[in-house]
This record gives C-alpha cells, sequence and structure tokens, in this order.
C-alpha cells in the first residue's frame, strides 16, 4: 500500500516534469534556455517515471534496468545539451535579444577551430 503510494507520486511528479519540459520546449524563445529546460526537467521527470515505476514492480531485475537507466540519462543528457550548445554558438545561432550576458564568448574566440 505505501510502495503504491509512493510509486504513483513519483510517477506523477515525472509526468508534470515532463510536461513542463515540452512546455518549456514550445514557450522558451531561444535554443539555449530551450535546451536548458528540457535537459533539466525531462532528465527528473524520466528518472522519476522510471524510480516509481522500478517500486511499483519490486523486482530486482527491473529495479537494476531502471536504476541503470536512470544514472545513464543522468550521465549523459547534461553532456550532451552542453555539446548540442557548444556547436549551436560555435555555428553562430543567435542569442535571444533580451540575453543580457554572454558568457561563452571569449572562450569560443579563443579556440582555434572557430578561427579556420
Amino acid at each position: 500500500m505505501i510502495a503504491d503510494i509512493i510509486s504513483a507520486a513519483l510517477i506523477a511528479i515525472g509526468a508534470i516534469l515532463v510536461l513542463l519540459s515540452a512546455i518549456g520546449l514550445l514557450k522558451l524563445p531561444d535554443i539555449y534556455m530551450r535546451m536548458s529546460a528540457t535537459t533539466k526537467s525531462a532528465t527528473l521527470g524520466v528518472g522519476s517515471i522510471l524510480l516509481g515505476t522500478a517500486i511499483v514492480f519490486w523486482d530486482i531485475g527491473i529495479m537494476s534496468r531502471g536504476l541503470i537507466i536512470i544514472s545513464f540519462l543522468f550521465l549523459t543528457a547534461p553532456v550532451a545539451a552542453h555539446m548540442i550548445g557548444r556547436a549551436a554558438y560555435i555555428n553562430k545561432v543567435p542569442l535571444w535579444e533580451n540575453s543580457i550576458v554572454d558568457e561563452l564568448n571569449k572562450n569560443v574566440e579563443d579556440n582555434e577551430h572557430v578561427k579556420q
């Protein structure tokens, strides 16, 4: 009974986070903000759903697969988002016109691959 309540709460929280990720993807103005919203909330949302599903089934095989997927997701999603954002910046995808700070400008201009 308690496991069902915990798993239902985790799955509901995960679904809400994935919904927020989808809304952020549609509403945010540029690729950099969209990427940040989708990476953070989608990673936490999918991880929460997987954890809730592992608790529902309470099987060692399903729990171990769920934890492996969660750890893989938490290791790869931020790195992939960083690389996509850096590639977008190097290819001069414009920032939102109301952006105030551009901290990556100095770092990217100092690299050799940009000067080609």
